[in-house]
């Protein structure tokens, strides 16, 4: 057999009294596309960042092309051929997505946005070169982290949820790309929770639970319920179905919304008409960077309208277009934002104080002081209900995976009782078994009466959630489709804006 690309034997890391990584043994073969499988907090994302100088183990043996290495530095993995794109993104907000690239990637300022724009073509992961990264979309801002990756040609690739923030018409783009990139001479070491992913593309599969190595195999010789049965130990519970509403009250209208955003980078919005009704779930689709942001900041009460354009939001049947985000959580709004950190949780503060962010005025302030028993009490709550795992409520929201603080934020936003939810990428890179359980709760309150606004760049989310879907294109949105007369295909079309057939589709 050929000598491994990679190599670990026995790595371990731990963080206090928490092992991320145990006695770690892995081996990724030249010209292969090697995943990792597990739940949120098995471990996968630690061992990443050991692979790339992130972090240094506490034990074991890193052997890179048959030599023992150290990576004392992401620096030094980079120039060993080894790159990242992680889950969570790596760029400076403030510069634009050209200087973000030379800051890792030598060369002219032209050349390189010639690059971008190349690669942008050829692998469907177009983004302007001269926009500023903090006004790009989280599925755009993936895009740049891709691209730069790409541009320092590695030997190992490690892709961290790649794919979870990608149209379906670019997914399949994106693995061709990583087939050539095998069949030229890269390695790929690819984490994702979406298991046909796994199966369709990976040559291999190691499986990690609790942060050890539970199963070596090839994906392609098990069917998606296997694996997940494999990372989490126990069979998956059958989904929630929705249960027979009454038409009830319009908890949310946009009536003709416009709206015209001082950013020249940002998307401009164009007689926006939608409804949202208590007892139903409205599906937003759409390809990242067509408008979702700036939609879900005027939904939100992070962007506000002039009084003359108040009526054009309403929410609990009166108009709040000019009302802050504080004024229409008073209504029995919730929402949990597209950027967990940053938007959804403060990554310093522990998970009692990220709880008051938005759950203070249900008791946990007294007289302005703040109840530490019921505070406690609350993140305790939602850490058992919504299965979170961490070492407790005072843990800082910034050491909990990905998938755990999503569940933190969701639950956070579910335990107020709203009339009304938005919810903006509620499942994305969160495993198997999380989503399972979000999805559940999101239906399960629909069937008790709550309306619900989903945005979602996960088709099959959207599919198995909304009663109705609309397609956000370029600032505009398509008509109302209800989900049980479409197709995925229907989806697609308005998604690249070849909107002319679907009309006829709606009851």
């Amino acid at each position: 057999m050929a000598t491994p690309l990679l190599a670990l034997k026995g790595i371990s890391k731990s963080y206090d009294q928490i092992h991320a990584n145990r006695g770690i043994d892995l081996e990724v073969a030249p010209q292969s596309i090697h995943a990792i499988l597990g739940e949120n907090g098995a471990g996968k994302s630690t061992l990443m960042k050991l692979i790339y100088g992130v972090e240094t183990p506490d034990a074991g043996e890193m052997i890179w092309q048959g030599k023992p290495i150290s990576l004392p530095s992401p620096s030094d993995a980079r120039q060993q051929g080894i790159g990242m794109v992680f889950q969570h993104f790596s760029l400076f907000e403030t510069l634009t997505v050209v200087e973000n690239v030379s800051l890792v990637v030598p060369g002219r300022r032209a050349v390189l946005i010639e690059r971008i724009q190349a690669l942008g073509r050829d692998f469907g992961l177009t983004v302007d070169p001269l926009a500023h990264v903090h006004m790009l979309s989280v599925g755009e801002r993936q895009r740049v982290e891709i691209i730069r990756c790409l541009m320092t040609n590695p030997k190992l690739l490690i892709l961290d949820e790649p794919t979870s923030v990608l149209p379906p018409q670019a997914v399949e783009k994106l693995f061709d790309t990583l087939r050539r990139l095998r069949d030229g001479g890269v390695s790929i070491l690819f984490i994702s929770h979406k298991l046909e992913e796994i199966r369709a593309l990976c040559d291999r599969a190691t499986i990690l639970r609790a942060g050890q190595v539970t199963g070596n195999i090839d994906p392609r010789d098990h069917d998606a319920k296997d694996l997940a049965r494999m990372m989490i130990g126990r069979d998956m519970p059958q989904p929630i179905a929705a249960q027979p509403m009454p038409v009830g009250e319009k908890r949310l209208e946009l009536i003709g919304l416009d709206y015209q955003p001082d950013d020249p980078f940002a998307v401009a919005l164009s007689k926006v008409t939608l409804e949202v009704r208590a007892g139903e779930i409205l599906g937003i689709a759409g390809i990242s960077g067509n408008g979702q942001g700036e939609l879900a900041a005027l939904i939100s009460g992070e962007s506000v309208l002039s009084e003359q354009k108040s009526d054009q939001i309403q929410m609990m049947g009166q108009p709040v277009g000019t009302f802050n985000a504080a004024e229409r959580r008073k209504l029995g709004f919730a929402f949990v934002p597209e950027d967990r950190l940053g938007r959804g949780a403060v990554p310093e503060l522990s998970l009692i104080k990220n709880g008051l962010l938005t759950a203070h005025g249900t008791g946990l302030l007294h007289y302005g002081l703040i109840n530490n028993t019921q505070a406690t009490a609350f993140a305790e709550t939602c850490i058992r209900d919504f299965d979170v795992r961490t070492s407790g409520p005072t843990s800082e929201a910034g050491s909990l995976s990905g998938g755990n603080l999503q569940k933190f934020i969701v639950g956070r936003e579910i335990m107020l009782a709203p009339k009304l939810l938005f919810v903006v990428q509620p499942t994305w890179g969160v495993d198997i078994g999380a989503t399972i359980a979000i999805r559940q709760r999101l239906m399960t309150l629909r069937n008790q009466g709550v309306a619900i606004l989903l945005i979602s760049e996960e088709i099959e989310e959207l599919f198995e959630l909304s009663d109705f879907i609309q397609v956000l294109n370029g600032g505009t949105l398509s008509p109302r489709l209800e989900t049980a007369h479409i197709q995925v295909e229907d989806i697609g079309r308005y998604m690249i804006g070849a909107d002319n057939g679907a009309e006829s589709l709606q009851p």
